[in-house]
């Protein structure tokens, strides 16, 4: 069977760096699904806005290599420690299809289409979307366990004053959110380390100190 992409989101994730690790995890991580042509019919949509949140399978686009490899090396298990493919969300897979759940804003008229736009997003911009479903509360489970996933942390923020005139509210939110999610690799653990992310038209770069985050420069993109 081939399938092909029937749409692409754009988002203000340039690089894999700073991207949570999982979606609805951030605050103001918005995307813009636009549609393939073929797939711009507003019937398709027709009732999407009942819903709340959808699931997206999509490509990941960034990951694809030759081979099979039955064991990846988890981030949140330090970088070493290797469990079962199908026991991680790992971008090295078989398939190379992800999943991720986000909220549903509105839909809009645009040149391009209806666009679905949505927020939570843990995808790097430019991404191939292949199939939207809708997520039902029956989709959660509170007696889930997450093994290794649930050894998560938050990391305290702070911006330098100076920085802080750079940004509007909603993008300073946002990066923010990916920060304190802490982007680094578990292993990393250097106080003295400069990290940059690219969010949207900007580079920040932070240091850790412990639980606290600095960000020390924010340099726009042009």
């Amino acid at each position: 069977m081939e399938i092909k992409p029937i749409a692409t989101i754009y988002t203000a994730f340039k690089e894999k760096f700073g991207i949570p690790r999982q979606s609805l995890r951030g605050k103001n991580l918005f995307g813009r699904i636009v549609f393939e042509k073929e797939f711009r019919s507003k019937e398709s949509l027709r009732g999407i806005e009942d819903f709340s949140h959808l699931w997206l399978i999509f490509d990941f686009s960034k990951n694809h290599r030759e081979g099979f490899s039955p064991t990846v090396r988890p981030p949140r298990l330090g970088g070493n420690a290797r469990v079962g493919v199908f026991a991680s969300r790992s971008p090295f897979r078989p398939n190379n299809l992800g999943l991720s759940s986000v909220r549903l804003i509105k839909t809009e008229d645009t040149v391009d289409g209806t666009v679905l736009i949505v927020e939570g997003v843990d995808i790097l911009d430019g991404t191939p979307i292949y199939d939207i479903k809708p997520y039902l509360p029956s989709d959660c489970h509170p007696d889930a366990k997450g093994s290794y996933a649930e050894n998560t942390h938050k990391l305290t923020v702070k911006i330098k004053t100076e920085l802080e005139n750079l940004l509007d509210s909603q993008t300073k939110t946002a990066i923010i959110s990916c920060i304190e999610d802490d982007p680094r690799p578990s292993y990393q653990d250097d106080c003295t380390r400069v990290y940059t992310m690219r969010f949207a038209d900007n580079d920040v770069s932070f240091t850790v100190d412990g639980i606290v985050a600095t960000v020390i420069d924010i340099k726009k993109i042009v």
